[in-house]
């Protein structure tokens, strides 16, 4: 079966949608915070002290970790009851993602999802350099993601959607450096 892409802007305004219907019936939609709640989930295994209950705390739960601390240990709650909305959300959308990636008639071949053209007309055809660059591209994201306090979808898509003026600056931040950069990286 195949099936077509959707036009940009239908997919926008679908994506638009999903955003004001989160926000009006749950809360707004922001990921980056559940991937330091997997990372306390692994931590919790090797120290079991790092979360614990604590009756004076606003949440009932109290970590040793600062960060996880933090709002009187709202983080430490979430990773110590992982089944609620922020989690699932983040693992719903990688089953969307995979779900529309077979759904998608366009089938990238096994070489082009190692090294897509792009990549190998710019900077060749090492894997390892690939790897590498995918790899700390995503941590420098997730990284400035966390000390700006929320992620793209947090600020920029939710933060403007509610016109925080933080969701405008983030937005205005990526693209003052997003372009250039893309421009210099990708010169072919």
């Amino acid at each position: 079966m195949k099936s077509k892409i959707l036009p940009w802007h239908l997919g926008s305004l679908l994506l638009g949608m999903a955003f004001l219907l989160a926000v009006i019936f749950v809360k707004p939609i922001g990921v980056s915070t559940q991937f330091v709640i997997a990372d306390a989930l692994v931590w919790q295994q090797a120290d079991s002290t790092l979360i614990t209950k604590d009756v004076t705390a606003k949440t009932g739960y109290a970590s040793s970790n600062a960060y996880l601390n933090k709002s009187e240990g709202k983080y430490a709650k979430e990773a110590a009851n992982p089944l609620n909305y922020s989690f699932i959300f983040v693992l719903a959308m990688m089953a969307g993602a995979w779900i529309s990636s077979r759904m998608n008639g366009d089938k990238p071949s096994a070489e082009e999802k190692v090294m897509p053209a792009v990549w190998r007309n710019n900077f060749g055809t090492c894997k390892v350099k690939r790897y590498t660059a995918a790899f700390i591209a995503g941590f420098i994201v997730l990284f400035g993601a966390r000390l700006a306090g929320g992620c793209t979808s947090g600020h920029m898509m939710s933060g403007m959607m509610q016109t925080a003026l933080s969701g405008y600056l983030f937005a205005l931040g990526v693209f003052v450096i997003a372009i250039p950069l893309s421009i210099i990286l990708f010169r072919k």
